[in-house]
């Protein structure tokens, strides 16, 4: 027994000592933070009449926002590595793999955690603190410990947290909630099931051996399809608002219309198919839909800028 609680000792001391950066940069989800930044630039770029942010704020206030999500990521490699060991997509990770242990992970989330209230509360302002700190309890513990785990419902509920990032942005230039911050915070809102739900069809036999409720595993495929194609619908009626609210202009409607039809395209594609490999496309459009989307808004923004100075 002494022998091997020794060997088992210097297995786990191995382990340790073998953790590289890119095993914590693993436990970021970096793709994923990439995404939720560039989202939270826009929101704050956005905010700004000019179209200008003083450097040091929006230095300070993404990297507050990245930091946040990075540690609701590691978070949620720590929670769902039980899961994780299970499922083919993911036993890989770093938690199932052994590349590195429990407390590292959760002292490193904590510590990501600490930073980044430390820099909003310190560089920012409180209620931008507070909002990227119900968002990453949210993320991390509502929707990972107790919707994913309990209701098929999980990610549409729990999709206001990942909702958050371009209000936070806002918030973090004009210290306050208006409706076009909420309207921003509703098109990511909108798009996260039908996002989510094409790749739950693809991977819906690992979601039930594991008993995760997703809606594929619950209420059949050709409904969670169909319900892509009805929240499809709806998104492209909610990122069309900002045009008729005159928050943005031509150039972002025009966008808008063109990536929502792609998107149902798709949708469409994906309802009248057998084969998963259109789940996948579905997949991958829906996170080049969200960028370009975001980019329209930017050009749309500096285009009226550049426009008012002209006829000034």
């Amino acid at each position: 027994m002494a022998s091997q609680d020794v060997q088992a000792e210097n297995a786990e001391a191995l382990v340790i000592e073998s953790v590289s950066w890119r095993h914590y940069l693993e436990l970021c989800k970096p793709k994923v933070v990439l995404l939720i930044v560039f989202t939270a630039v826009v929101g704050m770029l956005l905010a700004s009449p000019t179209g200008t942010v003083p450097i040091g704020l929006l230095l300070a206030a993404n990297l507050g926002i990245g930091l946040a999500a990075a540690s609701g990521a590691a978070l949620n490699h720590l929670i769902d590595q039980k899961i994780d060991a299970v499922m083919d997509r993911t036993h890989n990770r770093p938690l199932p793999s052994g590349q590195i242990n429990s407390t590292r992970v959760l002292l490193f989330a904590l510590f990501m955690a600490t930073a980044a209230m430390a820099i909003l509360l310190t560089w920012v302002n409180t209620l931008t603190a507070l909002l990227t700190f119900v968002a990453l309890i949210g993320y991390a513990v509502i929707y990972t410990v107790f919707l994913k785990r309990n209701t098929p419902q999980n990610i549409v509920l729990g999709g206001a947290a990942g909702a958050a990032p371009p209000l936070l942005g806002w918030v973090a230039v004009t210290n306050s909630i208006d409706s076009q911050a909420l309207l921003l915070f509703l098109i990511i809102f909108v798009w996260t099931p039908p996002h989510f739900w094409a790749l739950a069809i693809r991977r819906r036999k690992e979601y039930a051996k594991v008993n995760i409720p997703m809606l594929p595993v619950t209420h059949g495929v050709a409904f969670t399809k169909l319900q892509i194609v009805l929240y499809t619908l709806l998104l492209i009626a909610v990122s069309v608002t900002p045009a008729v609210i005159h928050m943005s202009g031509l150039i972002y409607l025009a966008g808008a219309l063109a990536l929502g039809f792609g998107f149902l395209y798709h949708a469409v594609r994906l309802y009248g198919m057998d084969s998963d490999a259109q789940a996948m496309k579905t997949f991958g459009y829906s996170i080049l839909y969200l960028s370009l989307l975001f980019a329209f808004f930017l050009l749309d923004h500096y285009a009226r800028i550049l426009l008012h100075q002209f006829m000034a």
